[in-house]
């Protein structure tokens, strides 16, 4: 297979389609190489328009994937991350996306509730050079003590809603990126901290993702 041919399509044929049009995002796409972070057995799959499944989830938890390539560099360029911020991210997968933040913040940290997932995070990391993240093995809907307050949060996957205790750890101007709401469409959430315990929320565009584990859901009870 010739990656950096199909790396070249996924870039012309997806993302930027998909109105991702900013140099630094679509460089950075071009050097991360994101067939390392793809299990071995969806090696052939790694620039498909698609989610794949992760190896090493629980065998109770199935559900965590990477998300589609077009889907993480849109939340990318929406977070406008500057080298002197810090980024916490929640849900760090194969830690793929990981190492897209990395390349542009001063450090992440990054939560993940798998420790098979974590640990082979880890190792894809550094393999990959990154020396400036750090993977966490945490669940992400109870923070807890995390230091902070962070430049940028960003979730990757879907919850229901955003919970305070995540709002909590913005600094002033500060971006939090979120895939929000429920099937059959989902909202592309970006808050801005605009004054202390005072946000600005946008979503300006739909999709749909797997949820983070253990997030608050809504009751379906009704009257």
């Amino acid at each position: 297979m010739n990656y950096e041919q199909a790396r070249f399509n996924m870039i012309e044929q997806q993302i930027r389609p998909w109105e991702v049009l900013d140099d630094h995002v679509l460089s950075l796409l071009a050097v991360v190489r994101r067939e390392d972070f793809v299990p071995p057995a969806h090696r052939a799959l790694a620039f498909a328009d698609m989610e794949l499944p992760l190896a090493g989830a629980s065998a109770v938890e199935p559900g965590q994937c990477m998300l589609a390539p077009k889907v993480e560099a849109r939340l990318l360029q929406d977070l406008a991350v500057q080298k002197h911020q810090t980024v916490l991210e929640i849900g760090t997968g194969s830690g793929y996306m990981t190492a897209l933040l990395a390349h542009r913040a001063r450090e992440v940290l990054t939560l993940e509730i798998d420790p098979g997932l974590a640990s082979i995070a880890r190792k894809n990391l550094l393999r990959a050079g990154i020396h400036n993240a750090q993977v966490r093995t945490a669940d992400g809907s109870k923070p807890g003590e995390l230091g902070g307050p962070f430049d940028v949060i960003v979730l990757s996957g879907s919850v229901a809603d955003v919970p305070a205790a995540l709002l909590s750890l913005l600094k002033v101007g500060g971006r939090l990126s979120a895939i929000t709401g429920f099937e059959p469409m989902m909202h592309a959430t970006l808050i801005t901290c605009v004054a202390p315990e005072a946000m600005r929320t946008t979503t300006a565009w739909d999709t749909v993702a797997p949820r983070l584990l253990n997030f608050p859901e809504p009751s379906n009870f009704r009257f």
